[in-house]
């Protein structure tokens, strides 16, 4: 007796792919998403205020006088984020040289941030960004809908953009060698 194998219809996953209603998503949102852009190298930094893993309100004007570096990614807990995190973990003595403060930045909320941290036993300091709008400001938008795009942002001590890397696929993570370079040049 042959095997039963169940099979799928091409027209119904290309209709899923290709069409908007399918995802469930208003043509808005698609047009909101694709038109973000990150704020222009030279250009002052979106000021925002998020709590972090301990529910503390953290705000990026506070910091003035300091070099701030921002690290968006997808999710916590997920293999390429958990090896983004880790590796920065790893280089932590390279980040402080620096003298800068970095910052993790996803769209989980406090207590994922808490978990994920004493998990990887994490240095620095993750903000829940649930409701997106900082992603948003900053156009740090994934080109799969409601995703954060893996990013990093350089603002020097004066509050002013010196270095963006936007990956809307995030299939790559940055390498911190390239950030670190980036907060030493915001620095000079």
């Amino acid at each position: 007796m042959p095997r039963l194998v169940p099979t799928i219809q091409a027209p119904a996953i290309s209709s899923f792919i290709l069409h908007p209603c399918a995802l469930r998503l208003h043509p808005s949102s698609l047009q909101m998403v694709s038109k973000q852009e990150s704020p222009k190298i030279g250009s002052a930094a979106p000021d925002f205020i998020l709590p972090d893993g301990e529910g503390k309100e953290w705000r990026l004007s506070d910091r003035r006088g300091k070099t701030v570096v921002l690290l968006f990614y997808p999710g916590d807990e997920t293999p390429i984020c958990t090896k983004q995190m880790c590796s920065v973990r790893d280089r932590w003595e390279d980040y402080v040289a620096t003298g800068a403060e970095v910052v993790g930045i996803s769209g989980d909320s406090v207590e994922s941030h808490k978990k994920f941290a004493e998990h990887h036993r994490l240095p620095l300091r993750l903000l829940s960004d649930a409701s997106g709008f900082v992603a948003n400001k900053y156009g740090a938008r994934s080109l799969i809908p409601g995703k954060v795009a893996r990013s990093v942002f350089v603002i020097d001590a004066n509050g002013i953009l010196r270095y963006s890397d936007v990956r809307p696929l995030g299939l790559f993570r940055p390498k911190d060698d390239q950030t670190i370079r980036a907060i030493k040049e915001a620095k000079s």
